[in-house]
């Protein structure tokens, strides 16, 4: 079979010679062999006992995310096929709450988040990934401009929980337990809220206001908070054991690792990328620097977008693709990107060659446009110190990765100047000041899969202080935690996780909002149920174990439709200089939608009618239009059915799948 005989590389404009002929035989091939082996076909597909069943799969943009947006969902009311439940209600709002059931920052992670969805994302194998982030960012500042609130808190449980620390997993967690109707109390040590989304990322990529807005509707939830808090210094684990009865700690990694080379410890101006980042969005001032050398590598976070390209199966790299195996992390990159922005001179440099880096091409285009110099297949040898003790640079040579070591190239040494040198290759928890007794012996805390702390009841964690990864990985972990939470309080704790652990579509919860739910089974057992209104006929959920790939969609369906991309603010050399300005601005509605449209909804029906046009017995019908529903678009007349396979065949979301039937 080849579906493609002919496909653009991605970002190949309509017009380029380049054209798209999607077909399923290449010239001259044919599944059938003449005329007497058609009819033979035809004869033996009469007597077929497979009809055609609606089978709703994830897709892999939700499998890949962390988090666990169910992202096809609010595409298909962004595309205005799902429509809003009552006529009050705006499909941005819709949207919106179907967002924040996995995410209460759509705004934020619609700006920040390196959106390994879109690399997951079946698209890829047409033309184009589906710009996930920009239609989540529109939503998002949407409900920031029209003050949408968070579903209310649930009826009070009479259980507390204690959450440490405020940033990403603990405000995820807080509002998760609120919707559960558990009391809970923040402990944070910063004087504001937001973790690594406000003191580890520069304002101009997440703006305060924005990100004000969104923890503001957690804390309207009900939500107690002490901020200047330490735990284990302020407030010991023994106290939090005997207020509270359970505690979540998602204090994150505080710590930034430090180059292993001779002169780093203990050097005045070495320092780590956590602690800059720290200082300066807390508007602390740095000395009078003017060479500033940037370190990255070690413990990224970009396996995520390894994962969704395997997911998803995609046989080429989408324009933001990044390599599964590079060291740079994006924290080295924000750090080069604050540097910059403060009228330094930054030196950023990597193990790996520069079309390797982690940060994708678009940002690093941005930094060297910028006047960042960036410098690949490089390693440091060691801090080279002054008379008074201080680095003046870094001695450097070259080097080959071999894996994930490298490998210097002899005779390549060579001196890079600089007044500060920043470490950015990873960080671990700070577990010190009474906290120790946590400490697994790396720097982070154990869990289980459910994101228990090991040998400690009713403790809990999640974040980068279990795994320094993203922020969507932080929320996933708060949202997941939260459920376990919910259980061991309620006395009945998880032992396992679904294979496919996402915020899925549940189409019973799809015809309860429609009123079209299935009336009381009366338990009396009965032949033909087909006409019985007890249950949902002919669907089958496999969401939670399987993921959809695209050689399960028609793809012939689908025309080359250009992605609509976010409008960039791209400044050059030293009109950087204190210039905070976002530089990313948000989709039109009508560019939001028609992104919406770009969606292949995998797995899931988008009622496109070809089952309905290509059935030859006519045997595919639509379903009335007052019982319609999303995943209820048609229903199959069995006694019509020669199961001849050619619905499932031009379905373009892979929806239908060939069973047993009568």
């Amino acid at each position: 079979m080849n579906d493609m005989a002919n496909k653009p590389k991605s970002g190949d404009a309509p017009g380029d010679d380049t054209k798209l002929t999607f077909r399923r035989f290449k010239n001259g091939e044919s599944m059938w062999n003449g005329w007497d082996d058609l009819t033979e076909k035809i004869f033996q597909a009469d007597a077929s006992y497979k009809c055609p069943t609606y089978v709703h799969r994830t897709p892999p943009c939700q499998g890949s995310c962390p988090s666990g947006h169910e992202i096809r969902g609010w595409l298909a009311i962004a595309r205005q096929m799902d429509k809003p439940p009552t006529k009050d209600m705006t499909w941005q709002q819709y949207a919106f709450n179907r967002m924040v059931d996995a995410n209460p920052f759509p705004a934020t992670m619609g700006r920040v988040c390196p959106a390994p969805c879109e690399d997951g994302c079946n698209r890829n194998e047409v033309d184009d990934f589906v710009g996930i982030n920009a239609v989540e960012q529109y939503v998002g500042d949407w409900a920031n401009d029209n003050a949408l609130k968070l579903p209310d808190a649930g009826e009070f449980t009479g259980k507390k929980v204690a959450v440490i620390g405020g940033g990403p997993a603990g405000l995820t967690a807080a509002y998760f337990l609120r919707r559960k109707g558990h009391a809970v109390s923040i402990f944070e040590a910063h004087e504001k809220l937001g973790g690594m989304m406000r003191y580890g990322i520069p304002g101009y990529r997440t703006p305060r206001e924005m990100l004000d807005t969104e923890i503001d509707r957690i804390m309207d939830m009900g939500v107690d908070v002490r901020v200047n808090t330490k735990v284990g210094k302020d407030v010991s684990i023994e106290q939090l054991e005997e207020e509270f009865d359970a505690i979540f700690w998602g204090v994150g990694a505080q710590r930034g690792r430090g180059l292993p080379v001779t002169g780093w410890e203990g050097t005045e101006n070495c320092i780590t990328g956590v602690e800059f980042l720290d200082a300066f969005n807390q508007g602390w001032v740095f000395g009078t620097a003017k060479k500033v050398i940037v370190v990255g590598g070690g413990d990224t976070s970009i396996d995520v977008a390894s994962v969704a390209r395997r997911l998803g199966h995609i046989t080429h790299k989408a324009e933001k693709d990044i390599d599964p195996h590079s060291a740079l992390g994006f924290t080295a990159h924000d750090v080069a990107g604050t540097m910059r922005r403060e009228g330094l001179n930054a030196t950023l440099t990597s193990l790996f060659p520069l079309e390797k880096m982690t940060a994708s091409a678009r940002e690093r285009e941005d930094a060297m446009r910028e006047g960042v110099n960036i410098m690949g297949s490089v390693m440091p040898l060691e801090v080279l110190l002054d008379e008074n003790g201080l680095a003046r640079g870094l001695k450097m040579c070259k080097c080959n990765m071999k894996g994930m070591t490298p490998e210097p190239i002899e005779g390549s040494e060579f001196e890079l100047e600089g007044d500060i040198i920043i470490s950015a290759i990873g960080q671990m928890g700070d577990l010190g000041e009474g906290l120790e007794s946590l400490d697994n012996g790396k720097g982070f805390i154990g869990t289980d899969r459910m994101y228990s702390v090991k040998d400690r009841e009713k403790h809990f964690a999640g974040g980068d202080v279990i795994r320094p990864h993203l922020l969507t990985t932080a929320i996933g972990h708060g949202r997941i935690a939260a459920e376990s939470i919910d259980h061991f309080l309620n006395g009945s704790p998880l032992d396992k996780r679904p294979k496919v652990d996402v915020h899925h579509f549940n189409l019973l919860n799809e015809l309860h909002q429609r009123a079209l739910d299935p009336t009381p089974y009366d338990h009396t057992q009965t032949r033909g149920t087909s006409s019985g209104k007890f249950a949902v006929h002919n669907y089958e959920d496999r969401s939670t174990n399987q993921i959809i790939p695209h050689s399960d969609l028609f793809k012939g369906h689908f025309k080359y439709e250009e992605r609509g991309r976010r409008d960039e603010v791209h400044i050059e050399g030293d009109k950087v200089l204190g210039n905070f300005d976002e530089r990313i601005k948000g989709l039109t509605e009508e560019q939001a939608i028609n992104e919406g449209k770009r969606c292949m909804s995998c797995g899931m029906c988008f009622e496109c009618d070809n089952c309905v046009i290509f059935c030859p017995q006519t045997a595919v019908k639509r379903v009335p239009k007052k019982e319609r529903a999303v995943g209820r678009y048609v229903y199959t007349e069995y006694s019509m059915c020669i199961g001849c396979h050619i619905c499932a065949d031009v379905c373009p979301s892979g929806y239908i799948q060939m069973g047993l039937g009568e």
